[in-house]
């Protein structure tokens, strides 16, 4: 298995992909990481994680680095003035564009959280380019929190839409890395932009107002399978989840509660549904026979 450092250029910024692959004539795979993330949630250079399993089952895997994030530069800092809309409207299809042209095929899309929203938000936006993806696949996706509990308020109403504010104020960034609550940063733009779609609102775009939801009506979405931990309590809770699926107007995708209970090796919680050693013999094997379905 090969791993290397692929690098887009951007208008003043360059966009990092992690390629992993035993057969570079295998399907391609690209995986978008979530909120104050970066690509390593999938991937160690040591061969671990999501990736480097499907790469060994013979998948051409293309791990992202979002804008500004991981090894994509220049890293996030207080003059970095873009926010989620960028991601959408630039980086996600510049990042299509890229492998559908390298490959000379569709892939599959691997999401983890807030990385599902963006996705889905692109797809909705520009249609068009639904002809480049096979499937859909997303862990711990939900894209406003409604869920109650004191974790919830302590998590989201208390740090993330108060604090993490107040912070990327002070520093003009959110300094996540700094302050040990997350494992990279996001700009005052990304931040709030995603706090204004975390709060029960209507899935409109806080930079062009554009309707998301009424979007949706009409896209004809591919296979996708959403995944999410039983003691995933807040960040991709179970009913949080199926109410991004139903606005989503996505009534054909598959949906599984990962717990000891419906037969899993654990109950999994928003990180280690992707990290945890058993996950390789767990229920990453379901998703890469389910993916070989839809070549």
């Amino acid at each position: 298995m090969k791993q290397q450092s692929l690098y887009i250029q951007g208008e003043g910024y360059q966009l990092h992909l992690r390629h992993i692959s035993k057969n570079s004539a295998g399907t391609p795979v690209l995986m978008i990481h979530g909120a104050i993330e970066n690509g390593f949630i999938f991937y160690t250079e040591k061969g671990k994680g999501l990736a480097c399993y499907l790469a060994e089952q013979g998948f051409d895997v293309y791990v992202a680095d979002l804008r500004g994030r991981g090894k994509s530069t220049p890293i996030i800092n207080a003059k970095s003035d873009f926010g989620q809309f960028e991601v959408i409207s630039q980086d996600i299809p510049m990042l299509l564009d890229y492998i559908a042209k390298k490959t000379n095929k569709a892939m599959h899309v691997v999401a983890h959280s807030w990385g599902g929203v963006l996705m889905a938000s692109c797809l909705a936006r520009y249609p068009e380019r639904l002809s480049q993806v096979l499937s859909n696949t997303c862990f711990g996706t939900k894209r406003s929190v409604t869920v109650r509990s004191i974790e919830k308020f302590l998590k989201v109403n208390l740090f993330w839409n108060n604090f993490a504010i107040k912070l990327a104020n002070k520093h003009g960034f959110l300094d996540a890395k700094r302050y040990g609550i997350g494992s990279d940063n996001e700009t005052k733009k990304s931040l709030a932009q995603s706090v204004a779609w975390v709060k029960k609102g209507a899935w409109l775009d806080p930079h062009d107002g554009f309707d998301y939801n009424n979007a949706a009506k009409n896209i004809v979405w591919p296979p996708s399978w959403h995944f999410t931990g039983v003691k995933d309590k807040v960040l991709g809770h179970e009913q949080d989840v199926k109410a991004f699926i139903a606005e989503s107007y996505n009534h054909q995708a598959k949906f599984n509660l990962l717990s000891k209970k419906n037969g899993n090796a654990l109950d999994y919680d928003h990180i280690n549904i992707l990290t945890h050693p058993q996950a390789v013999t767990d229920h990453f094997p379901l998703l890469a026979t389910w993916l070989k379905t839809h070549q």
